[in-house]
């Protein structure tokens, strides 16, 4: 099976750096970028002489110049450098003071003169956010936006005349996702790899390293500022440009329209691939179709017929409010705060006095902006706040939406309360059964959302217990893999998900674990309808065991460690070498039919507990829980994208996803053949694999045993699941003396089982998952009679609608035939008879196949089940049981059974390296009494 979602194991060594020369500095600029950059610059050793920002506003300081203050560096707090297009001399004279040897600007809004960029002898380096020469001026992010540029970032160049044109020191770049806003490019990458690069610039500048790259001007583009009277929409276009359009100019200056005569500003655009939501029109003047408002949103339309969902509006007030609610935007009424909601909201009042430390009283008409707050300080309070309460989750634009202090309290406790957050729209095919209703999702589900595939195709699940068609399921295509990946990929690389710390994945884990369990009989009759498991056994097992498996991954979030490592170069550099286990990516899960939640328990719960993201295709037949879950995911809170659901073909969905280069890693569990194929696949890019393949376990009854113990057990290690289970005990090897007895026994007991609708609660047999499955099981039995082997009981379809074989016994069973071999994956109990005493020889008859899943022994001797335990070739060696798995026991094969290990505390990669370098066997004894 799927190991379970590996972190990289990365080593890291440290020394102390080491640069020759250190260099007086003088840092121009302002805001917390500017501040972050001092810190790092005076950390490393260099020696700012003098910050030069601009004057407190509402009386609070620049946040670089109240660093600065702290330090005890000379702060210049000037509102202007020049003149009349002039410089001051008063200003200059100032700057030339301090004795820089070289101009830092960070982040500057100010015109500086030449005067004082060319004065220091290494000049001045400014960083600009975009590749230069693309998108010069003040609006470049922006225009990146505007533009639909597919990457984004930024440059360090050598200052010029205020047009962005000098020479280029270094640059650095990132994607863009598809609805990334420039408060997303901000806080992801340009604001953290952009302090990183300011000091490796003035390092490479020490140094004597940094180069001067002359800009080209091939591509090089000039944009106007973006202010508010020209960002207004215009709306004979695409829906890709209007979402480019609104989310370039989100948060400021905001793109706009008007409505009702009024300007509204949009916010929060995505673009919507489904079909057109159910909404109440809204007019909007210039748009040749009317805006849906919806649930979700407001939906608006290109001039191509396709769609942008809008999530906020602001007036002309100032007043922002969700786009669902335009039409009841004055239902303002105010919640009564419990008194745990009332502490909450005095901590939220602490956190802004902190922040606005410029205002004497917090008052409920407070205005957070207003009161000298910038989007830097919304970053900080929400981190405080998410620090001090870790279940309220505020966004940004949370913030935007209530600037008032009041107002503000009121949103955070409805956030609190669940209120407010984006409903999933579900689609679902609902029946009536099982004495409830059953909603079934039936579309792919792809970053948060349930959508067709995308050429449209379907295809019928069908229930095994009477053959009837359950639901039309979208059939993913090769487009829906790619969409999917590249969901997983952002959710991984850029969205909440990486920047959401291990615990707090934790808790998502455990409140989707109960959801399952809330949602347990629903999910375990659909699994029933949809596999043909028993709805006892669907309840206590399929879905028991898929809430245990992630309550206890849950557990395991905050767990995964690193260690540090002694090495000989310790002294006298005194190096740190220590390592850090790390997510590997983007995971693509491949499941089987027999057991479907459970299987995509086992591997997505260590998976998401690692803190990778996933794309997982259920079995063809079985696609129906793995859809219900999808949903329960959504419905805890999991981020879009970080879970994706891709009902269809193993051969198109699978084989695409083995060799996607931008899946890291591919769980699999199914047939041996197309294990090895998945392989071959994956090798072409690296990317690593797991597998849980075929088997043929075997049995050895000893004539020790306790007989009725083993005759119970021997029979659920064959018919448990009907069947269809991994570790089935493929072949019985039963001591003579005890023999015919054994067998006289099972038959005894097959007649007294019910084989019946899956539902009724005391049928102990369902039908088999589909019909091509039972066809095969026939003709495997057709051909144990044909080689030899006596056919005790069954070997037929049971006479009645659907898919049920009688459970199956064969004995007289030779190594050499067909049924001695292969996995039959039925209710098929294969059994050979060995010669009293003949301990080696029947581990030796054991022992010859080719694969090596589980394996069993009955015997009241330790020291002999001991002795076989040990020679054993199987990843699971069961003594007086069989079938007990357990979440916290790791599960894998040996051999052509596969390799890599599900469940477990090693499952999230605690010591991979090794596990690939080694076998692991599981024993699992249930100790009988020795006779005195």
């Amino acid at each position: 099976m799927l190991r379970t979602s590996p972190r990289l194991l990365r080593t890291i060594c440290t020394t102390a750096a080491a640069y020759q020369h250190k260099l007086k500095l003088a840092l121009i600029g302002q805001s917390i970028f500017g501040q972050e950059v001092y810190n790092k610059l005076r950390k490393e050793g260099h020696k700012v002489v003098g910050v030069f920002t601009v004057p407190d506003k509402n009386g609070q300081a620049d946040p670089l110049a109240l660093a600065a203050e702290k330090d005890g560096t000379p702060v210049f707090k000037f509102p202007k450098w020049r003149a009349k297009g002039k410089p001051i001399q008063e200003v200059v004279a100032a700057y030339k003071s301090v004795g820089a040897e070289l101009n830092v600007l960070p982040f500057c809004t100010q015109f500086i003169p030449m005067d004082v960029i060319d004065c220091p002898k290494h000049g001045s380096i400014i960083y600009h956010p975009s590749i230069l020469p693309r998108h010069r001026g003040a609006s470049a992010i922006n225009w990146t936006l505007i533009q639909g540029d597919k990457k984004a970032g930024f440059t360090i160049f050598w200052a010029d005349n205020g047009l962005d044109t000098g020479p280029i020191l270094l640059q650095r770049e990132c994607d863009v996702g598809q609805n990334d806003t420039v408060d997303d490019l901000y806080n992801r990458f340009l604001f953290p790899e952009g302090i990183k690069a300011m000091v490796e610039a003035v390092h490479l500048i020490a140094n004597g390293k940094a180069p001067r790259i002359p800009q080209p001007e091939e591509g090089a583009t000039y944009e106007g500022i973006q202010k508010k009277e020209n960002a207004e929409i215009s709306w004979d276009q695409p829906a890709a440009a209007l979402h480019n359009w609104i989310r370039g100019h989100d948060k400021v200056p905001g793109a706009w329209t008007t409505i009702n005569g009024q300007v509204v500003t949009f916010y929060g655009s995505s673009l919507l691939d489904a079909s057109v939501p159910a909404g109440q029109e809204l007019t909007i003047k210039g748009a040749s179709r009317p805006g849906l408002v919806t649930k979700n949103g407001l939906v608006v339309f290109g001039n191509d017929g396709k769609m942008v969902l809008v999530r906020n509006l602001q007036f002309e007030d100032g007043r922002m409010i969700p786009a669902s609610k335009y039409f009841s935007a004055d239902d303002t009424t105010a919640l009564e705060l419990t008194e745990e909601e009332k502490k909450i909201a005095e901590d939220i009042r602490a956190i802004w006095k902190r922040i606005l430390s410029n205002v004497a009283v917090i008052e409920d008409s407070t205005d957070f902006f207003k009161s000298g707050a910038s989007s830097m300080h919304v970053v900080r309070m929400l981190e405080e706040i998410k620090e001090k309460h870790c279940g309220l989750q505020l966004q940004n634009e949370d913030v935007y939406m209530a600037t008032k202090f009041a107002d503000f309290i009121q949103m955070a406790v409805r956030r609190l309360r669940g209120e407010g957050k984006e409903e999933l729209v579900t689609d679902y095919v609902s029946k009536n059964m099982n004495n409830m209703t059953v909603n079934m999702p039936y579309q792919c589900f792809i970053n948060g959302k349930f959508i067709d595939a995308d050429d449209g195709k379907t295809y019928d699940t069908i229930n095994p217990a009477d053959g009837s068609v359950i639901a039309s399921v979208s059939s993913a295509s090769v487009a829906d893999v790619d969409k999917a990946v590249a969901a997983a990929k952002e959710a991984f690389e850029n969205g909440e998900w990486r920047r959401m710390n291990a615990r707090e994945r934790g808790l998502l884990m455990y409140r989707l674990a109960d959801l399952m369990e809330e949602h347990q009989e629903e999910l375990a009759t659909i699994e029933s309808i949809d596999s043909g498991a028993v709805y006892t056994l669907a309840l206590k097992t399929h879905i028991g065991m898929s809430v245990q498996t992630f309550r206890y991954f849950a557990g395991w979030c905050d767990k995964i460690q690193g260690a540090t490592i002694p090495i000989n170069q310790a002294r006298p550099n005194h190096n740190l070498t220590f390592t850090k286990k790390e997510p590997i990516g983007v995971c693509a899960i491949i499941i089987p039919w027999n057991y479907p939640l459970m299987m995509l328990a086992w591997k997505s719960a260590a998976c998401l507990a690692a803190g990778n993201t996933l794309v997982l295709k259920p079995a063809q037949v079985t696609p129906l829980t793995s859809l219900k879950f999808a949903e329960l995911s959504a419905k805890a809170g999991f981020p879009k994208g970080v879970i994706n659901i891709l009902p269809g073909s193993g051969g198109l969905v699978g084989q695409h996803l083995s060799e996607h280069p931008d899946v890291r890693k591919v769980g699999f569990t199914g047939s041996t053949p197309t294990g090895k194929q998945i392989m071959k696949s994956a090798a072409a890019n690296l990317k690593k694999v797991s597998l849980e393949l075929g088997g043929k376990s075997p049995l050895i009854i000893f004539s020790d045993c306790e007989l009725d113990r083993a005759v119970k057990m021997g029979m659920g290690a064959v018919y448990f699941n009907k069947g269809e289970n991994c570790i089935a005990a493929g072949r019985l090897f039963v001591e003579e003396s005890i023999h015919d007895e054994f067998v006289r026994k099972v038959v005894e007991e097959i007649k007294k089982m019910k084989i019946g609708d899956p539902l009724d609660r005391s049928t102990d047999h369902g039908p088999q998952n589909h019909k091509a499955h039972l066809e095969k099981l026939l003709q495997y039995c057709e051909t144990g009679v044909k080689e030899g082997a006596t056919l005790v009981y069954g070997g037929r379809q049971v006479r009645r609608p659907g898919f049920f074989m009688e459970p199956t016994v064969f004995t007289d069973v030779e190594d050499h035939m067909y049924i001695a071999q292969e996995e039959s994956f039925g209710p098929v109990m294969v059994i050979s008879k060995f010669k009293n005493g003949d301990v080696d020889g029947v581990l030796q008859r054991a022992n010859a196949t080719e694969y090596g899943l589980a394996s069993g022994i009955f015997t009241k001797d330790i020291n002999k089940a001991l002795y076989i335990s040990e020679k054993l070739e199987a990843g699971t060696v069961f003594i007086n049981t069989y079938n007990k798995t357990d979440v916290a026991a790791p599960f894998g094969g040996f051999k052509l059974s596969g390799f890599g290990k599900d469940l477990g505390k090693l499952s999230p990669s605690l010591i991979y390296c090794l596990r690939v370098l080694i076998n692991e066997r599981i024993t699992i004894l249930n100790p009988i009494p020795l006779p005195p």
